[in-house]
């Protein structure tokens, strides 16, 4: 009885339009209620869920994708990725694609890609005859690189909510391939719908001007291979990585770009600090839910649930993608990894999947949803800079939803694109 409370009063409260981190909080407190547990019981488990050193890492990570977005970063990574592929059929759909990669890299955010690229590449893209549908399908899936990337502060979630199995490092390591799969799955997409509309190419500016946009991007990539290089090596742990990135961010914005004014400093710190305080909250409230889902044996009863319709490991897979993929849909990324996490993990590790390429799969899944109505944040965010309604480009998302399920399955099906770079890189053992 008390799980069907737990279930009912949270899918109720989501129905109802109540934000998810405020229904996962009230459904617990429904459910302890009817327990007649203690009401400290709430506090304690919020306390104990946010006061983790590791989450530092967090607000530095958000910080330091903020500054990138709003120091002028991505006016560099947009030309260095037009005069690289440019001169493509769909020449600026194939640079929106690269440019969004990159700039993935250095935000690990795809609602900050999605901004920065966006406000950037759908203007232009539009002024040189593309739909508009196109450019915002191109930007908006592109933009989902950046969950898989080293600055990535969902990466960190996933990590503490798997409950110590998996290293940050190896995460780190980890999402390099299946981000770099994704790239290529976008950019075939791009390609194949540029083709069918009769997109022109660009013209190829020559190596000289490639070399030149590379110099001058080159400072913001860094950041990158800068934080791979410190955690790889054991130099500083995750979060002193993002402690050094903020530093570098500041002193690349501010004195060698010098693009940063002091109005979007405070902008960016605004932003940053209202982004960690809703992953807070909701890192808080779901550790309530989770020691509840603890209490009640719910990862048990869905693996013996899911071993009823198969044994087949691929099955269960499969399964766990659709479940995720579905509450992806209206749930926020952090919310779904929180919740998820510690249901599925055990069931695909039992399945016989690592936990380092289960976060690939839990990352790419979510990173769906946000691109799904009716949350679908990079979605709506695309939507408004193009100036098109969200049903005005679902028409046409097919081909770029197949590129992205098609990395999904190459994840969820071979090993080795998780697991080549940690193993190669780290030793890991997994």
């Amino acid at each position: 009885m008390e799980l069907i409370i737990l279930g009912a009063t949270f899918f109720g409260f989501l129905i109802l339009g109540v934000p998810v981190a405020f229904a996962i909080g009230l459904s617990a407190i429904c459910t302890i209620l009817y327990e007649g547990l203690p009401v400290a019981v709430i506090f304690q488990q919020m306390m104990s869920g946010m006061n983790i050193f590791s989450f530092l890492a967090i607000p530095f990570f958000v910080f330091s994708g903020e500054l990138m977005l709003h120091g002028g970063v991505a006016d560099k990574i947009v030309q260095l990725a037009k005069n690289l592929v440019g001169h493509i059929r769909g020449g600026l759909g194939m640079s929106n694609v690269v440019a969004c990669t990159l700039f993935g890299g250095v935000s690990g955010s795809p609602v900050a890609d999605v901004s920065a690229m966006g406000a950037v590449m759908i203007p232009m893209m539009k002024k040189e005859g593309f739909d508009t549908d196109y450019a915002v399908n191109v930007t908006t899936h592109a933009s989902l690189v950046g969950a898989l990337m080293p600055t990535s502060h969902n990466m960190i979630i996933y990590a503490l909510a798997a409950g110590g199995k998996v290293s940050i490092g190896a995460l780190i390591a980890a999402g390099l391939l299946p981000a770099l799969v994704l790239m290529v799955c976008m950019l075939v997409a791009a390609y194949a719908v540029a083709v069918k509309r009769g997109y022109p190419a660009g013209k190829f500016p020559g190596w000289a001007e490639v070399v030149r946009s590379l110099a001058a991007a080159l400072p913001g990539l860094l950041i990158v291979g800068i934080i791979l290089a410190g955690i790889l090596s054991g130099i500083f742990t995750a979060t002193e990585s993002a402690a050094i990135a903020v530093t570098y961010t500041i002193l690349l914005t501010f004195f060698i770009y010098r693009t940063m004014t002091l109005q979007n400093f405070l902008r960016a710190a605004a932003k940053a600090v209202k982004t960690t305080g809703v992953v807070l909250l909701l890192i808080g409230v779901s550790t309530m839910f989770q020691y509840l889902m603890g209490l009640y044996e719910v990862a048990d009863l869905a693996g013996e649930m899911m071993s009823k319709v198969s044994t087949q490991p691929w099955m269960i897979f499969l399964l766990i993608n659709v479940i995720l993929f579905v509450l992806g849909t209206f749930m926020d990324m952090a919310a779904t990894i929180l919740i998820c996490t510690p249901i599925f993990l055990p069931i695909a590790m039992k399945a016989g999947m690592d936990p380092v390429q289960f976060g690939m799969l839990m990352l790419i899944n979510c990173a769906l949803g946000l691109n799904t109505p009716p949350v679908g944040t990079t979605q709506f965010v695309g939507c408004a800079i193009g100036g098109i309604s969200v049903g005005a480009v679902m028409r046409t998302i097919l081909p770029f939803y197949a590129a992205l399920i098609a990395a999904l399955m190459f994840v969820t099906y071979v090993p080795a694109f998780s697991l080549w770079l940690p193993r190669l890189l780290m030793g890991y053992k997994g």
